[in-house]
């Protein structure tokens, strides 16, 4: 006998119309048309038509073994009780099982992550979601009791997602990338962990920290480290990179980072500890002699790279057409700005390529001068040795460095990991836990499946449970609504 499904499909009154249908050769048979409804419980009550149809076909028993066919279509002996996302949280929690994040035997935990995924919020309206639309009931006692305990498991929690980075796509160690990011409160009250500083959201008022990230190449979350809001990230980079490599007893490894990171005392840093680097060059900040050779050496030929030795490392460059045309017209745009500016000086605060002198403002031609051999060229700092890597090899690592922003894009917008409402430092941490584990969740969705996780989880949402509850056996049956082939594919590339 061949297998029967449940098909609701839209009628040209735009009512929803249900069908038991089978597959054969691949092509759909109808093999019998329910009836058709503008109703929501109407509709409910023809696919428990529908499904004691295909009970009585396969001769298997009813969802309702206790009833006779008479209360299966009278509406009135049932009541709709609300649905839930019970084809999304089985998902995400078995993801949650695949990394293990079970074995602490911390359901609270587990299921904090999947909210966060699902509807961030503050953690007692998780509390509160997790009731209402997975039927997951957690006590607010144990909440507060148990909360606390969870920063303690970070090294195991890493080590487990580590783990997934290791099978699934290949991490070995060699390569890995580094930015951070501010965290900022909403509070005015600061303390000696939570200060202002330079901040990224432009929140230079309230408190905040600092969050560093280390990822893989595809943007999988590695390890993170968080810091006081005032730390210079420049000065983040060591301790968390010597940490992570202690940690794992790596030999070797190339860090690549952007160009805040860069200094000679980093430098100097990364070369006594046996750590190879490619970071962001800022050009505008060599003198005027280097820059002349380079772009000498370039003759803005698309494509062209050129490698000097510096007390930086080896400054790699390459000339890129593309690139000089955009940097070409931001800049004609400040020059044409800056004399308009200086025909009316009143109205000058702070301009690029304008200066005073002799108690008048002039165009600063030797800046524009240096900022015209420049155009087009794009620099990065390495101690890899030509011989061990390619330039082009080095250029191809660095714009991999997109992967950690798009993760900090998904912390801050999917998982909203800001603005942050606790106080106690405990709490924090058990805060930015979450928010990392939910990260790994992400991205691992995002890369067996290539989509975002906004698109995912819309999908899985579309198909809900509906709670059905037989007034007069009190017995309760869930009905799922249709699963179709675009969330089967993502299903099957999850391994579900």
């Amino acid at each position: 006998m061949s297998e029967f499904h449940i098909r609701t499909t839209k009628t040209s009154s735009k009512a929803k119309a249900v069908q038991v249908v089978r597959y054969e050769n691949r092509r759909m048979i109808i093999v019998k048309h329910i009836g058709s409804s503008h109703n929501p419980d109407e509709l409910i009550k023809l696919k428990l038509i529908a499904r004691e149809y295909i009970d009585k076909l396969t001769k298997q028993p009813s969802l309702f073994p206790n009833e006779q066919p008479k209360n299966l279509v009278n509406i009135k002996d049932f009541q709709y009780l609300g649905f839930r996302y019970g084809l999304l949280y089985e998902t995400l929690h078995g993801l949650c099982k695949r990394f293990n994040f079970h074995r602490h035997r911390n359901q609270l935990l587990v299921d904090l992550v999947i909210a966060r995924i699902i509807q961030p919020g503050s953690k007692l309206q998780a509390i509160e979601f997790l009731k209402e639309f997975l039927g997951i009931e957690h006590r607010r006692e144990y909440f507060y009791r148990d909360l606390p305990k969870m920063k303690t498991i970070k090294e195991p929690i890493a080590q487990k997602i580590l783990s997934i980075a290791k099978k699934e796509f290949n991490f070995n160690f060699s390569l890995i990338f580094y930015d951070v990011t501010t965290l900022y409160f909403e509070s005015d009250r600061a303390d000696d962990f939570r200060k202002p500083g330079f901040s990224k959201d432009n929140k230079f008022n309230q408190p905040q920290i600092v969050l560093g990230l280390i990822v893989t190449k595809e943007g999988f979350p590695l390890w993170y480290q968080i810091f006081e809001g005032n730390k210079f990230e420049g000065h983040t980079l060591i301790p968390i990179i010597k940490d992570f490599k202690k940690k794992h007893k790596i030999d070797t490894i190339t860090v690549v980072a952007d160009a805040a990171m860069i200094s000679s005392e980093n430098i100097k840093l990364l070369s006594s500890a046996s750590l190879n680097y490619i970071v962001g060059a800022r050009l505008a900040n060599l003198r005027l002699s280097l820059i002349k050779t380079v772009s000498a050496k370039l003759k803005n030929s698309d494509g062209k790279t050129v490698r000097v030795k510096t007390e930086l490392g080896d400054l790699i460059c390459e000339y890129s057409e593309k690139r000089y045309r955009k940097d070409k017209r931001e800049m004609d745009k400040y020059i044409k700005k800056a004399e308009s500016l200086i025909k009316e000086p009143g109205k000058i605060k702070r301009a690029k390529y304008v200066k005073v002198q002799n108690q008048s403002y002039q165009l600063n031609k030797t800046l524009i001068e240096k900022n015209e051999l420049l155009l087009g060229i794009k620099g990065y700092y390495t101690n890899l040795e030509l011989s061990e890597v390619e330039d082009k090899t080095i250029i191809e690592h660095y714009h991999n460095l997109w992967q950690i922003e798009h993760a900090f894009r998904i912390t801050k917008s999917d998982l909203q990991i800001r603005p942050i409402y606790h106080r106690k430092k405990e709490i924090i941490e058990v805060h930015v836990l979450i928010c990392f584990m939910a990260l790994a969740v992400c991205k691992y969705m995002e890369l067996k499946t290539e989509q975002s996780t906004q698109s995912i989880l819309k999908q899985l949402k579309s198909v809900t449970d509906a709670r059905i509850k037989n007034r007069l056996s009190g017995q309760e049956v869930i009905l799922r609504s249709e699963i179709n082939s675009d969330i089967e594919l993502i299903l099957k590339n999850l391994r579900f």
